[in-house]
Protein backbone atom coordinates (compact mmCIF):
# COMPACT_ATOMS: atom_id res chain seq x y z
CA UNK A 1 0.00 0.00 0.00
CA UNK A 2 1.23 3.56 -0.83
CA UNK A 3 2.11 5.74 1.50
CA UNK A 4 0.52 8.87 1.64
CA UNK A 5 -0.44 12.19 3.81
CA UNK A 6 -2.67 11.71 7.32
CA UNK A 7 -3.64 14.48 9.00
CA UNK A 8 -2.89 14.56 12.71
CA UNK A 9 -6.63 15.42 14.87
CA UNK A 10 -6.21 18.62 16.70
CA UNK A 11 -2.48 19.54 15.78
CA UNK A 12 -1.77 22.78 14.35
CA UNK A 13 1.99 23.14 14.86
CA UNK A 14 4.50 20.95 15.87
CA UNK A 15 5.67 21.97 19.29
CA UNK A 16 6.60 19.22 22.45
CA UNK A 17 9.42 20.01 24.93
CA UNK A 18 11.90 17.90 24.77
CA UNK A 19 11.66 14.58 26.99
CA UNK A 20 8.21 14.82 26.30
CA UNK A 21 5.80 12.85 24.59
CA UNK A 22 2.27 13.00 23.05
CA UNK A 23 -0.19 10.50 21.39
CA UNK A 24 -2.60 12.08 19.04
CA UNK A 25 -4.56 10.88 16.60
CA UNK A 26 -4.84 10.19 12.79
CA UNK A 27 -7.75 11.68 10.87
CA UNK A 28 -8.96 9.07 8.16
CA UNK A 29 -7.44 5.81 10.20
CA UNK A 30 -10.74 4.68 12.77
CA UNK A 31 -8.98 3.88 15.76
CA UNK A 32 -5.23 4.82 14.43
CA UNK A 33 -2.65 7.02 16.89
CA UNK A 34 0.92 7.84 16.49
CA UNK A 35 3.40 9.26 19.27
CA UNK A 36 5.09 12.37 18.69
CA UNK A 37 8.46 12.45 20.54
CA UNK A 38 11.28 14.88 21.36
CA UNK A 39 14.22 13.01 21.95
CA UNK A 40 17.72 15.21 22.65
CA UNK A 41 15.95 18.03 20.70
CA UNK A 42 14.83 16.15 17.66
CA UNK A 43 10.97 15.54 16.96
CA UNK A 44 9.70 12.56 15.76
CA UNK A 45 6.68 10.15 14.71
CA UNK A 46 6.13 6.34 15.75
CA UNK A 47 4.16 3.60 15.82
CA UNK A 48 2.17 4.37 19.42
CA UNK A 49 1.75 1.07 20.68
CA UNK A 50 4.63 -1.54 22.13
CA UNK A 51 5.38 -4.27 19.21
CA UNK A 52 5.47 -6.65 22.28
CA UNK A 53 1.55 -6.57 23.53
CA UNK A 54 0.57 -3.58 22.32
CA UNK A 55 1.23 -0.96 25.34
CA UNK A 56 0.55 2.54 25.48
CA UNK A 57 4.22 4.17 24.62
CA UNK A 58 2.63 7.05 25.12
CA UNK A 59 3.12 6.10 29.01
CA UNK A 60 6.51 4.72 28.66
CA UNK A 61 10.07 6.12 29.31
CA UNK A 62 11.85 8.12 27.27
CA UNK A 63 15.28 9.27 27.73
CA UNK A 64 17.82 12.29 26.47
CA UNK A 65 20.21 9.37 24.38
CA UNK A 66 16.43 8.21 22.68
CA UNK A 67 15.75 4.71 24.27
CA UNK A 68 11.86 4.65 24.02
CA UNK A 69 11.00 1.49 26.55
CA UNK A 70 7.07 0.05 27.07
CA UNK A 71 5.44 0.75 30.78
CA UNK A 72 4.58 -2.79 31.05
CA UNK A 73 7.61 -5.62 29.98
CA UNK A 74 10.40 -3.21 29.71
CA UNK A 75 10.80 -3.71 25.50
CA UNK A 76 13.00 -0.87 24.18
CA UNK A 77 13.22 0.87 21.24
CA UNK A 78 15.53 3.76 19.70
CA UNK A 79 13.45 6.86 19.19
CA UNK A 80 15.15 7.29 16.29
CA UNK A 81 14.84 4.85 14.07
CA UNK A 82 12.22 2.62 15.60
CA UNK A 83 14.88 -0.32 16.12
CA UNK A 84 14.87 -2.44 18.89
CA UNK A 85 16.87 -2.17 21.73
CA UNK A 86 16.15 -4.47 24.39
CA UNK A 87 13.95 -7.60 25.01
CA UNK A 88 11.00 -8.48 25.10
CA UNK A 89 9.60 -6.51 21.31
CA UNK A 90 10.81 -8.69 18.27
CA UNK A 91 9.32 -6.11 15.44
CA UNK A 92 10.27 -2.64 15.37
CA UNK A 93 8.65 0.70 15.54
CA UNK A 94 6.77 2.55 11.79
CA UNK A 95 8.48 6.02 12.02
CA UNK A 96 6.86 8.57 10.15
CA UNK A 97 7.48 11.69 8.67
CA UNK A 98 5.70 14.80 9.99
CA UNK A 99 4.81 17.65 8.03
CA UNK A 100 3.78 20.94 8.99
CA UNK A 101 1.87 23.31 6.70
CA UNK A 102 -1.16 25.79 6.66
CA UNK A 103 -1.74 25.39 10.04
CA UNK A 104 -1.98 21.79 10.13
CA UNK A 105 0.10 18.64 10.96
CA UNK A 106 0.68 16.07 8.50
CA UNK A 107 2.09 12.27 9.29
CA UNK A 108 2.94 10.30 6.11
CA UNK A 109 2.86 6.46 5.62
CA UNK A 110 0.95 3.72 4.50
CA UNK A 111 -2.61 2.94 5.91
CA UNK A 112 -1.85 -0.71 7.20
CA UNK A 113 1.81 0.42 8.91
CA UNK A 114 0.13 3.17 11.26
CA UNK A 115 -2.55 0.92 12.07
CA UNK A 116 -0.30 -1.86 13.13
CA UNK A 117 1.97 0.34 14.97
CA UNK A 118 5.03 -1.95 13.64
CA UNK A 119 7.04 -3.12 11.44
CA UNK A 120 9.32 -5.99 11.10
CA UNK A 121 12.76 -5.23 10.79
CA UNK A 122 14.96 -6.59 7.93
CA UNK A 123 15.71 -10.30 8.41
CA UNK A 124 16.06 -11.07 4.52
CA UNK A 125 18.86 -13.25 3.71
CA UNK A 126 21.11 -15.33 1.22
CA UNK A 127 23.81 -17.19 2.69
CA UNK A 128 25.80 -18.89 -0.29
CA UNK A 129 25.87 -15.75 -2.02
CA UNK A 130 28.84 -13.57 -1.57
CA UNK A 131 29.58 -12.65 2.14
CA UNK A 132 30.80 -10.54 4.75
CA UNK A 133 30.53 -13.57 7.37
CA UNK A 134 31.95 -17.13 6.81
CA UNK A 135 30.32 -20.18 8.30
CA UNK A 136 27.31 -21.43 9.83
CA UNK A 137 26.37 -19.93 13.39
CA UNK A 138 25.09 -23.11 15.00
CA UNK A 139 22.48 -22.08 17.63
CA UNK A 140 21.32 -24.88 19.99
CA UNK A 141 18.08 -24.48 21.57
CA UNK A 142 14.66 -23.22 20.54
CA UNK A 143 13.62 -20.43 22.91
CA UNK A 144 13.67 -16.74 23.94
CA UNK A 145 17.93 -16.83 23.75
CA UNK A 146 18.20 -18.46 20.43
CA UNK A 147 15.10 -16.03 19.22
CA UNK A 148 17.12 -13.20 20.38
CA UNK A 149 20.69 -14.04 18.91
CA UNK A 150 19.15 -14.96 15.30
CA UNK A 151 17.48 -11.84 15.46
CA UNK A 152 20.34 -10.09 16.62
CA UNK A 153 22.48 -11.69 13.90
CA UNK A 154 20.74 -10.71 10.89
CA UNK A 155 19.45 -7.24 12.25
CA UNK A 156 23.09 -6.29 12.59
CA UNK A 157 24.48 -7.52 9.34
CA UNK A 158 25.63 -11.01 9.40
CA UNK A 159 24.94 -12.49 6.40
CA UNK A 160 26.31 -16.54 6.31
CA UNK A 161 24.68 -19.20 7.51
CA UNK A 162 22.80 -19.42 10.83
CA UNK A 163 21.09 -23.24 12.37
CA UNK A 164 19.20 -23.98 14.47
CA UNK A 165 18.99 -27.34 16.82
CA UNK A 166 15.68 -27.72 19.18
CA UNK A 167 14.26 -30.69 20.34
CA UNK A 168 10.72 -29.24 21.66
CA UNK A 169 9.26 -29.84 18.32
CA UNK A 170 7.73 -26.54 17.36
CA UNK A 171 9.22 -23.10 16.53
CA UNK A 172 9.60 -20.73 19.10
CA UNK A 173 6.83 -19.53 21.26
CA UNK A 174 5.78 -16.54 23.54
CA UNK A 175 6.79 -19.10 26.64
CA UNK A 176 5.45 -16.97 29.41
CA UNK A 177 1.31 -17.73 28.42
CA UNK A 178 2.06 -21.32 29.27
CA UNK A 179 2.07 -20.34 32.68
CA UNK A 180 0.23 -17.27 32.29
CA UNK A 181 -2.51 -18.42 30.45
CA UNK A 182 -2.32 -21.93 29.56
CA UNK A 183 -2.42 -22.08 26.38
CA UNK A 184 -1.80 -25.17 24.43
CA UNK A 185 -1.91 -24.11 20.66
CA UNK A 186 2.06 -23.38 19.34
CA UNK A 187 0.42 -21.78 16.25
CA UNK A 188 -1.18 -19.05 19.00
CA UNK A 189 1.98 -18.54 21.18
CA UNK A 190 4.11 -18.80 18.24
CA UNK A 191 6.78 -15.50 17.67
CA UNK A 192 7.47 -16.30 13.94
CA UNK A 193 6.16 -18.39 11.22
CA UNK A 194 8.14 -20.94 9.06
CA UNK A 195 8.77 -18.96 6.33
CA UNK A 196 10.08 -16.12 8.24
CA UNK A 197 13.02 -18.02 9.03
CA UNK A 198 13.22 -19.42 5.60
CA UNK A 199 13.60 -15.39 4.20
CA UNK A 200 16.42 -15.03 6.77
CA UNK A 201 18.10 -17.92 5.76
CA UNK A 202 17.68 -19.88 9.30
CA UNK A 203 18.17 -23.72 8.60
CA UNK A 204 15.49 -25.40 11.49
CA UNK A 205 16.55 -28.96 12.49
CA UNK A 206 14.44 -30.56 14.57
CA UNK A 207 16.68 -33.08 16.64
CA UNK A 208 18.53 -33.59 20.28
CA UNK A 209 21.86 -32.78 20.54
CA UNK A 210 23.61 -35.32 21.91
CA UNK A 211 27.53 -34.04 22.11
CA UNK A 212 29.73 -31.10 21.14
CA UNK A 213 33.08 -31.74 19.30
CA UNK A 214 35.16 -28.50 20.55
CA UNK A 215 38.05 -29.43 18.77
CA UNK A 216 36.55 -29.89 15.71
CA UNK A 217 33.88 -27.55 15.43
CA UNK A 218 30.85 -29.49 15.20
CA UNK A 219 27.47 -30.63 17.03
CA UNK A 220 26.11 -33.55 16.58
CA UNK A 221 22.45 -34.87 17.49
CA UNK A 222 20.80 -37.89 18.82
CA UNK A 223 19.47 -39.49 15.00
CA UNK A 224 23.03 -39.02 13.76
CA UNK A 225 22.81 -35.61 11.92
CA UNK A 226 26.60 -33.70 12.69
CA UNK A 227 26.58 -29.79 12.12
CA UNK A 228 30.06 -27.63 11.46
CA UNK A 229 30.42 -24.38 13.07
CA UNK A 230 32.22 -21.07 13.03
CA UNK A 231 30.23 -19.56 15.90
CA UNK A 232 28.50 -21.75 18.48
CA UNK A 233 25.43 -20.72 20.51
CA UNK A 234 24.15 -22.65 23.78
CA UNK A 235 20.67 -21.81 24.52
CA UNK A 236 19.42 -24.74 26.15
CA UNK A 237 17.28 -23.11 28.93
CA UNK A 238 16.16 -24.83 31.48
CA UNK A 239 15.04 -28.40 33.24
CA UNK A 240 12.15 -28.41 35.23
CA UNK A 241 13.20 -30.35 38.58
CA UNK A 242 10.82 -32.73 40.17
CA UNK A 243 10.12 -34.21 43.87
CA UNK A 244 12.67 -37.13 44.30
CA UNK A 245 9.79 -38.55 46.81
CA UNK A 246 7.95 -41.75 46.69
CA UNK A 247 5.43 -41.62 44.67
CA UNK A 248 6.41 -38.21 42.14
CA UNK A 249 8.37 -40.25 39.90
CA UNK A 250 5.77 -43.21 39.03
CA UNK A 251 2.53 -41.44 39.72
CA UNK A 252 0.58 -40.13 36.50
CA UNK A 253 -1.10 -36.82 36.62
CA UNK A 254 1.92 -35.19 38.18
CA UNK A 255 3.12 -32.63 35.64
CA UNK A 256 5.93 -30.24 35.92
CA UNK A 257 5.23 -27.24 33.13
CA UNK A 258 7.94 -25.71 30.60
CA UNK A 259 6.73 -26.80 27.24
CA UNK A 260 3.28 -26.79 25.47
CA UNK A 261 3.22 -30.84 25.71
CA UNK A 262 3.02 -30.15 29.50
CA UNK A 263 0.16 -27.67 29.05
CA UNK A 264 -1.40 -29.63 26.69
CA UNK A 265 -0.99 -32.74 29.40
CA UNK A 266 -2.55 -30.21 31.77
CA UNK A 267 -5.44 -29.33 30.27
CA UNK A 268 -6.33 -33.05 29.52
CA UNK A 269 -6.14 -33.87 33.38
CA UNK A 270 -8.47 -31.08 33.98
CA UNK A 271 -11.06 -31.63 31.22
CA UNK A 272 -13.55 -29.29 29.68
CA UNK A 273 -16.00 -29.86 32.95
CA UNK A 274 -12.70 -28.63 34.88
CA UNK A 275 -13.71 -28.93 39.04
CA UNK A 276 -10.58 -30.86 39.62
CA UNK A 277 -8.79 -31.05 42.86
CA UNK A 278 -5.16 -29.43 41.86
CA UNK A 279 -2.29 -29.37 44.37
CA UNK A 280 0.71 -26.74 43.11
CA UNK A 281 3.74 -27.80 44.68
CA UNK A 282 6.08 -24.76 45.36
CA UNK A 283 5.11 -21.43 45.37
CA UNK A 284 7.57 -20.05 43.09
CA UNK A 285 6.45 -17.56 40.05
CA UNK A 286 5.30 -20.32 37.93
CA UNK A 287 3.63 -22.46 40.49
CA UNK A 288 1.75 -19.08 41.63
CA UNK A 289 0.88 -18.48 38.07
CA UNK A 290 -0.64 -21.89 37.37
CA UNK A 291 -2.43 -21.26 40.57
CA UNK A 292 -3.70 -18.25 39.32
CA UNK A 293 -5.09 -19.95 35.66
CA UNK A 294 -6.66 -22.67 36.99
CA UNK A 295 -8.15 -21.84 40.47
CA UNK A 296 -11.53 -19.92 38.80
CA UNK A 297 -13.02 -23.35 37.49
CA UNK A 298 -11.42 -25.94 40.15
CA UNK A 299 -10.14 -26.30 43.50
CA UNK A 300 -6.27 -25.75 44.16
CA UNK A 301 -3.75 -25.56 47.15
CA UNK A 302 -0.64 -24.29 47.13
CA UNK A 303 1.89 -25.51 48.67
CA UNK A 304 5.18 -23.91 49.88
CA UNK A 305 8.10 -23.95 51.95
CA UNK A 306 8.31 -20.28 52.54
CA UNK A 307 6.78 -18.28 55.24
CA UNK A 308 4.73 -16.51 52.57
CA UNK A 309 4.69 -17.28 48.35
CA UNK A 310 7.57 -15.94 46.89
CA UNK A 311 9.55 -14.79 49.85
CA UNK A 312 12.69 -14.94 48.66
CA UNK A 313 12.31 -12.59 45.93
CA UNK A 314 9.47 -10.16 47.28
CA UNK A 315 9.64 -10.46 50.95
CA UNK A 316 7.09 -11.01 53.48
CA UNK A 317 5.22 -8.05 53.71
CA UNK A 318 4.26 -8.07 49.62
CA UNK A 319 4.62 -12.15 49.48
CA UNK A 320 2.34 -11.91 52.50
CA UNK A 321 -0.33 -9.26 50.33
CA UNK A 322 -0.03 -11.64 47.20
CA UNK A 323 -1.11 -14.66 49.21
CA UNK A 324 -4.40 -12.95 51.04
CA UNK A 325 -5.71 -11.56 47.01
CA UNK A 326 -5.35 -15.47 46.30
CA UNK A 327 -7.07 -16.85 49.11
CA UNK A 328 -9.87 -14.19 48.39
CA UNK A 329 -10.50 -16.04 45.30
CA UNK A 330 -10.56 -19.42 47.16
CA UNK A 331 -6.88 -20.18 46.64
CA UNK A 332 -5.71 -22.72 49.78
CA UNK A 333 -2.17 -22.40 50.95
CA UNK A 334 -0.03 -24.67 53.45
CA UNK A 335 3.38 -22.38 54.08
CA UNK A 336 6.51 -23.36 55.96
CA UNK A 337 5.48 -27.25 54.77
CA UNK A 338 7.99 -29.93 53.55
CA UNK A 339 6.07 -32.66 51.51
CA UNK A 340 6.57 -36.19 52.65
CA UNK A 341 5.00 -38.29 49.82
CA UNK A 342 2.31 -39.18 46.81
CA UNK A 343 0.14 -41.36 47.11
CA UNK A 344 -1.84 -43.42 44.29
CA UNK A 345 -5.45 -42.80 43.80
CA UNK A 346 -8.29 -45.61 45.59
CA UNK A 347 -10.08 -45.53 41.80
CA UNK A 348 -6.86 -45.42 39.76
CA UNK A 349 -3.35 -46.62 41.49
CA UNK A 350 -1.51 -45.67 38.68
CA UNK A 351 -2.46 -42.05 39.38
CA UNK A 352 -2.17 -39.52 42.12
CA UNK A 353 -4.59 -39.43 44.79
CA UNK A 354 -3.06 -36.89 47.42
CA UNK A 355 -0.25 -35.46 49.08
CA UNK A 356 0.75 -36.11 51.85
CA UNK A 357 2.78 -33.78 54.29
CA UNK A 358 5.77 -34.34 56.43
CA UNK A 359 3.10 -32.73 59.69
CA UNK A 360 0.46 -35.36 58.82
CA UNK A 361 -1.73 -33.26 56.18
CA UNK A 362 -3.33 -35.02 53.64
CA UNK A 363 -4.48 -32.94 50.82
CA UNK A 364 -6.85 -34.78 47.96
CA UNK A 365 -5.61 -34.49 44.57
CA UNK A 366 -7.02 -34.89 40.89
CA UNK A 367 -3.76 -33.86 39.71
CA UNK A 368 -0.12 -32.55 40.97
CA UNK A 369 1.83 -28.96 39.33
CA UNK A 370 5.07 -28.92 40.16
CA UNK A 371 6.47 -25.25 40.56
CA UNK A 372 9.63 -26.25 42.10
CA UNK A 373 12.33 -24.70 40.21
CA UNK A 374 14.90 -25.89 36.78
CA UNK A 375 17.83 -26.57 36.22
CA UNK A 376 20.17 -25.95 32.91
CA UNK A 377 19.80 -27.90 30.38
CA UNK A 378 23.13 -28.86 29.69
CA UNK A 379 23.23 -33.06 30.40
CA UNK A 380 24.63 -33.02 26.90
CA UNK A 381 28.12 -31.27 28.35
CA UNK A 382 28.20 -33.70 31.46
CA UNK A 383 30.73 -35.73 30.19
CA UNK A 384 32.49 -33.50 27.57
CA UNK A 385 36.43 -33.48 29.09
CA UNK A 386 36.53 -30.03 27.66
CA UNK A 387 34.11 -28.25 29.42
CA UNK A 388 33.56 -26.75 33.32
CA UNK A 389 29.90 -26.88 34.39
CA UNK A 390 29.49 -24.58 36.93
CA UNK A 391 27.88 -26.20 40.70
CA UNK A 392 25.08 -25.73 39.20
CA UNK A 393 25.54 -27.07 35.95
CA UNK A 394 25.75 -23.84 34.45
CA UNK A 395 28.12 -22.38 31.78
CA UNK A 396 30.70 -19.35 33.31
CA UNK A 397 30.84 -16.48 30.31
CA UNK A 398 32.26 -12.90 30.37
CA UNK A 399 29.98 -9.88 29.91
CA UNK A 400 29.60 -10.83 26.08
CA UNK A 401 28.38 -14.58 27.13
CA UNK A 402 31.31 -15.79 25.24
CA UNK A 403 31.96 -19.45 27.51
CA UNK A 404 35.21 -18.96 29.20
CA UNK A 405 38.23 -21.46 28.47
CA UNK A 406 36.26 -22.12 25.02
CA UNK A 407 36.69 -20.40 21.53
CA UNK A 408 33.99 -19.00 19.32
CA UNK A 409 31.32 -20.48 22.13
CA UNK A 410 28.84 -18.86 23.81
CA UNK A 411 26.14 -19.32 26.65
CA UNK A 412 23.10 -17.47 26.98
CA UNK A 413 19.54 -17.88 28.75
CA UNK A 414 18.66 -20.19 32.07
CA UNK A 415 22.48 -22.03 31.62
CA UNK A 416 24.95 -18.80 31.37
CA UNK A 417 26.16 -17.78 34.81
CA UNK A 418 27.47 -13.91 33.80
CA UNK A 419 28.93 -11.08 35.61
CA UNK A 420 26.58 -8.95 37.07
CA UNK A 421 26.93 -5.21 36.32
CA UNK A 422 23.40 -4.15 37.62
CA UNK A 423 23.33 -1.92 40.87
CA UNK A 424 25.34 -3.67 43.33
CA UNK A 425 26.37 -6.43 41.50
CA UNK A 426 29.77 -5.46 40.99
CA UNK A 427 30.18 -7.80 37.85
CA UNK A 428 29.75 -10.69 40.42
CA UNK A 429 28.37 -14.04 38.73
CA UNK A 430 24.88 -14.68 38.86
CA UNK A 431 22.20 -16.67 36.42
CA UNK A 432 19.08 -15.39 36.17
CA UNK A 433 16.08 -17.54 34.98
CA UNK A 434 13.95 -14.75 33.18
CA UNK A 435 12.89 -14.45 29.62
CA UNK A 436 14.11 -10.85 28.56
CA UNK A 437 17.79 -11.77 30.18
CA UNK A 438 17.48 -15.02 27.61
CA UNK A 439 16.48 -12.69 24.82
CA UNK A 440 18.77 -9.72 25.49
CA UNK A 441 21.95 -12.32 26.35
CA UNK A 442 21.29 -13.73 22.86
CA UNK A 443 21.05 -10.74 20.94
CA UNK A 444 24.56 -9.47 23.18
CA UNK A 445 26.03 -13.09 21.95
CA UNK A 446 25.02 -11.85 18.18
CA UNK A 447 26.69 -8.46 18.63
CA UNK A 448 29.89 -9.68 19.82
CA UNK A 449 30.24 -12.65 16.56
CA UNK A 450 29.14 -8.99 14.05
CA UNK A 451 31.31 -6.71 15.98
CA UNK A 452 33.63 -8.48 18.83
CA UNK A 453 35.28 -4.80 19.73
CA UNK A 454 31.82 -3.01 20.50
CA UNK A 455 31.16 -3.12 24.42
CA UNK A 456 28.22 -5.66 25.88
CA UNK A 457 25.08 -3.72 26.00
CA UNK A 458 23.88 -2.89 29.23
CA UNK A 459 20.46 -4.44 30.35
CA UNK A 460 18.73 -4.58 33.93
CA UNK A 461 17.09 -7.99 34.37
CA UNK A 462 13.10 -7.72 33.87
CA UNK A 463 10.08 -9.78 33.96
CA UNK A 464 6.60 -9.74 34.89
CA UNK A 465 4.11 -12.22 36.79
CA UNK A 466 0.37 -13.10 36.23
CA UNK A 467 -0.26 -12.82 40.20
CA UNK A 468 -4.00 -11.63 39.95
CA UNK A 469 -2.95 -8.44 39.21
CA UNK A 470 0.33 -8.11 36.76
CA UNK A 471 3.28 -7.58 38.88
CA UNK A 472 6.46 -5.83 37.32
CA UNK A 473 9.88 -6.13 38.35
CA UNK A 474 13.10 -5.52 37.55
CA UNK A 475 16.77 -5.85 38.81
CA UNK A 476 18.86 -8.46 41.05
CA UNK A 477 18.35 -8.89 44.47
CA UNK A 478 19.47 -12.93 44.42
CA UNK A 479 21.84 -13.87 46.90
CA UNK A 480 24.53 -14.31 44.38
CA UNK A 481 24.87 -10.86 44.16
CA UNK A 482 25.06 -9.77 47.56
CA UNK A 483 21.01 -9.89 47.86
CA UNK A 484 19.03 -7.33 49.95
CA UNK A 485 18.37 -6.43 53.65
CA UNK A 486 15.39 -4.00 53.59
CA UNK A 487 12.55 -2.45 51.46
CA UNK A 488 11.14 1.08 51.77
CA UNK A 489 7.45 0.36 50.60
CA UNK A 490 5.07 3.18 48.40
CA UNK A 491 1.83 2.48 47.73
CA UNK A 492 -0.96 0.52 49.13
CA UNK A 493 -0.32 -3.45 49.32
CA UNK A 494 -4.20 -3.56 50.15
CA UNK A 495 -5.37 -2.41 47.08
CA UNK A 496 -2.67 -3.81 44.97
CA UNK A 497 -1.30 -0.37 43.87
CA UNK A 498 2.43 -0.26 45.52
CA UNK A 499 6.09 0.00 44.27
CA UNK A 500 8.35 -1.95 46.31
CA UNK A 501 12.50 -0.86 46.33
CA UNK A 502 14.73 -3.69 47.58
CA UNK A 503 17.88 -2.07 49.17
CA UNK A 504 21.25 -3.30 50.77
CA UNK A 505 22.85 -0.73 52.68
CA UNK A 506 21.89 2.43 50.47
CA UNK A 507 21.79 1.25 47.11
CA UNK A 508 18.10 0.24 45.32
CA UNK A 509 19.03 -3.55 43.89
CA UNK A 510 15.53 -4.11 42.87
CA UNK A 511 11.85 -3.07 42.62
CA UNK A 512 8.53 -4.82 42.05
CA UNK A 513 5.55 -2.88 41.76
CA UNK A 514 1.41 -3.72 40.80
CA UNK A 515 -0.66 -1.00 39.71
CA UNK A 516 1.83 1.44 39.15
CA UNK A 517 3.46 1.80 35.48
CA UNK A 518 5.87 2.93 34.39
CA UNK A 519 7.46 3.06 38.17
CA UNK A 520 9.11 0.04 36.94
CA UNK A 521 10.53 0.52 34.38
CA UNK A 522 11.64 3.99 34.86
CA UNK A 523 13.29 2.75 37.50
CA UNK A 524 14.85 0.06 35.24
CA UNK A 525 16.46 3.14 33.43
CA UNK A 526 17.35 4.64 36.57
CA UNK A 527 19.73 1.92 37.07
CA UNK A 528 20.74 1.63 33.77
CA UNK A 529 22.01 4.95 33.86
CA UNK A 530 23.31 4.68 37.46
CA UNK A 531 21.17 7.17 38.72
CA UNK A 532 18.74 5.30 40.84
CA UNK A 533 17.76 7.32 43.66
CA UNK A 534 18.87 6.18 47.44
CA UNK A 535 17.56 4.35 49.82
CA UNK A 536 17.35 7.45 52.07
CA UNK A 537 15.33 9.46 49.58
CA UNK A 538 13.25 6.67 48.87
CA UNK A 539 12.48 6.79 52.69
CA UNK A 540 11.92 10.91 52.40
CA UNK A 541 9.15 10.31 49.80
CA UNK A 542 11.08 10.45 46.40
CA UNK A 543 8.91 9.58 43.48
CA UNK A 544 11.01 8.16 41.19
CA UNK A 545 8.81 9.22 38.12
CA UNK A 546 9.96 12.72 38.63
CA UNK A 547 13.12 12.07 37.83
CA UNK A 548 14.20 14.07 34.85
CA UNK A 549 15.58 11.22 32.02
CA UNK A 550 15.86 14.03 29.06
CA UNK A 551 19.14 15.12 30.27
Amino acid sequence: MAAQEYKLKGLTSISISPGSKQEVEVEGIEGAKVLLINAGGRIQALGSRCTHYGAPLAKGVLTGAGRLTCPWHGACFNARTGDIESAPGLDALPTFKLTERDGAVYVTGDEATIKSSRRRPNFSCNPGATTKFEGDVVIVGGGSGAMGAVEGLREKGYDAGITIISNEGYLPIDRPKLSKALIADAGKLAWREKSWFEAGGVRWVDGEVDAVDFAARAVSIKSGGRFPYTKLILATGGTPRVLPLQGFKVLGNIFTLRSVHDTKRINEAIGEAKGKQIVVVGSSFIGMEVANATSKDNTVTVVGMEKVPLERILGEQVGGAVQKTYEAKGVTFHMSAGVDRADPSGADPSRVGAVLLKDGTRIDADLVILGVGVAPATEYLRDNAVVRLEEDGSLRTDDGFLVQGLKDVYAVGDIATYPYRGPGGDGRPTRVEHWNVAQNAGRAAAQHIVNPAAPAPPFIPVFWSALGAQLRYCGNAAPSVGGWDDVVLHGDLAQGKFIAYYTRGETVVAAASMGMDPAVMQSSELMRLGKMPSKSMLEAGYDVLSVNLSD
